[in-house]
C-alpha cells in the first residue's frame, strides 16, 4: 500500500497596517516546527512526505531573517531592558509567556515552571521568564545541535543583555535556512512542496456564497453577499508568484485552505497550472453519495484534476489522540490501523492530512519520540511504502463525475460563515468592497494596488476561525483588531473616513468561562444513569465541549457537555451525548493519572449500560439511559491530585478524547471554602 503524508504549515498574517508582526507564533512555530518536521522525517532514509506552506507564512517567516526585532512587536519587547517598557506592554509580554503549554513545554524547565505560577513579578524575573519562553520553544533540532541553546537551557537563571542579544542572532540566522533546508530536500525527492491561495482565504465562500447553503442548508449567510472571483483569482495567481520566487520552481500541488473545495475553485486551479489538490473524506462521501470506507483509498480525477481525500480518523490519531499515549503504543496502534486497510485494500493509497506544527506542543518532547518511533516503523516495514504527491499524480486513479462543496471541517463550512460573529465578519468585507468599487473610478493603479491587498488580507480564514463561539482564543481581541484594521486601512488609503461599524469589537468578551464553568461546591448526585434532576448537580462543575477548540479542530464526537464533582466518598462525572453518534461507541477507556491503569469498560450500547469495574481497589461506577454517569470511590485512590481523561471507542478508533483540552485535574481534598459566603 501507499502512504501519502501532507503536512500543512501555516499561519496567518499578522501584520498591522505599518507590516509589524504583532504577535510571535511565526518565529516561534520556526524554531520549533518549521525546520524539525522535516529534520525528523529525511533521518529516516528512503520515507516522503509533501510539506504545504502557506505564503502568510512564508512571507512573514522572510521578515527574521535579519533584524527580527524591527518587523516584530513580541521581540522589539523582548530584546529592550525592562526598564523601557510601560506597564501595558509589561502585562502583554507576560501574557505571551504564559501562553505555552504547561504540562509539555514549562515542567521540563525548572525555573520556568517556578516563575510561571508567580501573579507579579520582580524584573529580574520577568528578564528571566522572558528568556526561558523562547528557550522552551526551541526544537529539538536546535536543543540538541546549537551549542548556545544547550548552553543557556543549562544555564536556568541569571540571564543577561548578551544572553538575549546572542540568541535573538542565534535563532534568526537558524530561521534564514529554513526555506534552503526544504529545496535541498526536495531536490533529493524527500519532499514535494505545496501552498495555499494566497491569504488562506475559503476560496469556495469568496465565489459563490451559496456554497455555504448547498453544504448546509441551515447555515444563514449575508443577505447582500457579492461574488468576490476577481480577488479569488489573486489569492491563486499570487501563491504561486511568491512560492516561485522563494523556492525557484512553479508549485503543482495546493492544500486549499482548510480542505475547502467546490467545482469553480477546482476549474480556477486547473486554469491555473494545479495538478493535484487533497480535501477531506466527507467531501468524497457526498460527492459519492455513499460513504462505504473502501473507496476512500484512491486518488482521484475530477476533471483532470488529481485529489486525494484524507482519511478523517487517522489523521485525527495523529493530531489529538496521540499526545496522551507513549510513543511506542501510538506508533503501534497507526501501523496496526494501516494494516487493517491493507487486508482488504493491497494496493490502497491512504492519505494522512493535518496540521503540521500546532499538535507538537502537546506531546512530550515536542513529538520527537513519536515520530522516531513512527517513522523507525515505517521505514522497516515491507508492505508499506510512503509517497509524496509528486508521486501520487502519476498513480491510476479513479474518475470521479461531481465535486460536493465543503470543508474538511463535517464537510461544510459553518467554522466560516453562519454564526453572528462570522456573518458580521463578511458584511463588513461587502460594505467595504462596495464603497471601494463605488470610488474605483477615480483612484490611480498605485492606490487601488495597496487597497487590493488589505482586501486579500482580510479575506484570510483565521478571522473567521476565531469568531463565533466554536474556538477559543485568549488573543481573539487582538485577531479581532487585525482584521478590522484591513477594512478601516482601505477607507484611509482612498481618504475617506471609515465608518463607525469598523471600530467596533465584532468579537464578545469571553474567556474560558464560557466552555468551563469550575464547581462551586460538593455534589452528591444519585447515580443513575437518567438526567431527571438539575437540582441534584447544582454547584458541579460544566465543560461545554463544543465551544472549547482553539488552533486546531477534528471532528466533534458524541459527548456535547461533561458535568462533574465530587463528594466525601466518590467523584461525579455526567455526560450529556447526541444520541445517535453515542450508539455507535462500543468502548470507554477511563484514566485516572498518575495512577497507571488504563482499563477498557466495553459496551454495546449506551442506551441501556449498567457496568461496575474494579481498578484494582478503586471501584468505578458506569450507569447511562438517557445520559452517562460515572462514579468513581476515593477512598483508594491515595493521592491529593489526579488527572481525569475519558476516550471513546469505535471499532478500536478513539473518535473523542474528553476533556478536549486535555486533562481535567481535579483535588480530591478541596473544600470549597473559598466559595463560602455569609
Amino acid at each position: 500500500m501507499n502512504l501519502s503524508f501532507i503536512w500543512h504549515m501555516h499561519q496567518p498574517d499578522y501584520r498591522d497596517s505599518s507590516g509589524i508582526i504583532q504577535m510571535p507564533w511565526v518565529f516561534l512555530h520556526a524554531i520549533k516546527d518549521y525546520y524539525d518536521m522535516p529534520w525528523m522525517l529525511s533521518r529516516h532514509s528512503s520515507l516522503k512526505a509533501t510539506f504545504n506552506i502557506t505564503p502568510p507564512l512564508i512571507s512573514q517567516l522572510k521578515l527574521y531573517f535579519k533584524d527580527p526585532q524591527d518587523n516584530d512587536r513580541f521581540l522589539n519587547l523582548w530584546i529592550k531592558d525592562l526598564i523601557h517598557l510601560n506597564e501595558d506592554d509589561r502585562k502583554w509580554i507576560i501574557k505571551i509567556c504564559k501562553s505555552t503549554p504547561y504540562e509539555t513545554m514549562v515542567v521540563p524547565f525548572t525555573s520556568y515552571e517556578e516563575l510561571y505560577q508567580k501573579e507579579h513579578f520582580s524584573d529580574r524575573e520577568l528578564f528571566d521568564m522572558q528568556v526561558l519562553f523562547v528557550l522552551s520553544w526551541c526544537g529539538i533540532y536546535l536543543r540538541t545541535h546549537n551549542n548556545l541553546v544547550k548552553t543557556l537551557i543549562k544555564k536556568e537563571r541569571n540571564y543577561n543583555q548578551e544572553d538575549k542579544q546572542l540568541l535573538l542572532n542565534e535563532l534568526s540566522n537558524f530561521v534564514s535556512t529554513i526555506f534552503d533546508y526544504y529545496k535541498e530536500l526536495h531536490e533529493n525527492d524527500v519532499i514535494s512542496i505545496s501552498t495555499t491561495p494566497l491569504n488562506h482565504p475559503i476560496l469556495p465562500l469568496l465565489l459563490d456564497m451559496q456554497n455555504a447553503i448547498k453544504a448546509n442548508p441551515t447555515t444563514v449567510i449575508p443577505k447582500k453577499h457579492i461574488p468576490l472571483e476577481e480577488d479569488a483569482r489573486e489569492q491563486v495567481k499570487r501563491a504561486i508568484s511568491l512560492f516561485k520566487d522563494t523556492f525557484g520552481f512553479t508549485p503543482n500541488g495546493f492544500w486549499p485552505a482548510e480542505g475547502a473545495v467546490d467545482e469553480k475553485s477546482v476549474a480556477l486551479l486547473k486554469e491555473c497550472g494545479i495538478k493535484w489538490i487533497a480535501t477531506d473524506e466527507a467531501i468524497l462521501f457526498k460527492s459519492l453519495k455513499n460513504s462505504d470506507r473502501n473507496n476512500l483509498y484512491t486518488p482521484y480525477n475530477y476533471n483532470d484534476m488529481c485529489i486525494g481525500f484524507r482519511d478523517h480518523s487517522l489523521s485525527d490519531n495523529i493530531g489529538f489522540t496521540y499526545r496522551y499515549w507513549e510513543a511506542d503504543k501510538a506508533s503501534d496502534h497507526f501501523i496496526s490501523s494501516l494494516a487493517k486497510i491493507n487486508e482488504s485494500n493491497h494496493d490502497a493509497t491512504v492519505f494522512i492530512i493535518l496540521d503540521g506544527e500546532n499538535a507538537w506542543e502537546f506531546f512530550q518532547n515536542n513529538g520527537f519520540d513519536f515520530f522516531d518511533s513512527l517513522y523507525s516503523k515505517l521505514k522497516e516495514n515491507k508492505w508499506c511504502n510512503t509517497i509524496h504527491m509528486e508521486d501520487v499524480v502519476k498513480l491510476p486513479s479513479v474518475s470521479l463525475d461531481s465535486l460536493s462543496p465543503g470543508s474538511w471541517i463535517h464537510g461544510e463550512f459553518n467554522t466560516w460563515i453562519g454564526h453572528r460573529e462570522k456573518t458580521r465578519g463578511w458584511e463588513l468585507i461587502y460594505m467595504t468592497k462596495r464603497d471601494f468599487e463605488h470610488h474605483k473610478a477615480s483612484l490611480n493603479d498605485e492606490t487601488i494596488a495597496k487597497i487590493t491587498e488589505h482586501f486579500l488580507a482580510a479575506e484570510c480564514s483565521d478571522w473567521f476561525w476565531w469568531y463565533g463561539d466554536d474556538h477559543f482564543t485568549d488573543f481573539g481581541s487582538e485577531f479581532d483588531v487585525l482584521f478590522r484594521s484591513h477594512l478601516i486601512s482601505v477607507y484611509d488609503i482612498m481618504n475617506i473616513t471609515p465608518p463607525s461599524d469598523l471600530f467596533e469589537s465584532i468579537i464578545k468578551d469571553r474567556s474560558s468561562k464560557n466552555f468551563w464553568l469550575k464547581p462551586q461546591s460538593h455534589i452528591s448526585p444519585m447515580v443513575n444513569g437518567v438526567h431527571d434532576s438539575f437540582f441534584e448537580w447544582i454547584g458541579c462543575g460544566v465543560i461545554d465541549e463544543s465551544k472549547l477548540f482553539s488552533t486546531m479542530d477534528r471532528v466533534r464526537g458524541p459527548i456535547r457537555k461533561i458535568l462533574y464533582g465530587q463528594d466525601d466518598e466518590y467523584m461525579y462525572f455526567a455526560f450529556d451525548y447526541n444520541t445517535d453518534q453515542a450508539c455507535k461507541c462500543d468502548t470507554i477507556n477511563v484514566i485516572i493519572d498518575p495512577i497507571e491503569f488504563n482499563e477498557k469498560i466495553s459496551f454495546e450500547s449506551v442506551k441501556d449500560l449498567n457496568h461496575k469495574e474494579k481498578f484494582g481497589d478503586i471501584s468505578v461506577e458506569i450507569i447511562a439511559k438517557n445520559w452517562l454517569e460515572i462514579r468513581i470511590e476515593k477512598k483508594h485512590i491515595g493521592i491529593e491530585q489526579v488527572q481525569m481523561r475519558f476516550e471513546l471507542l469505535q471499532d478500536n478508533v478513539v473518535i473523542q478524547t474528553l476533556p478536549g483540552f486535555g486533562e481535567l485535574e481535579i483535588n480530591l481534598q478541596t473544600d470549597y471554602s473559598e466559595n463560602w459566603f455569609v
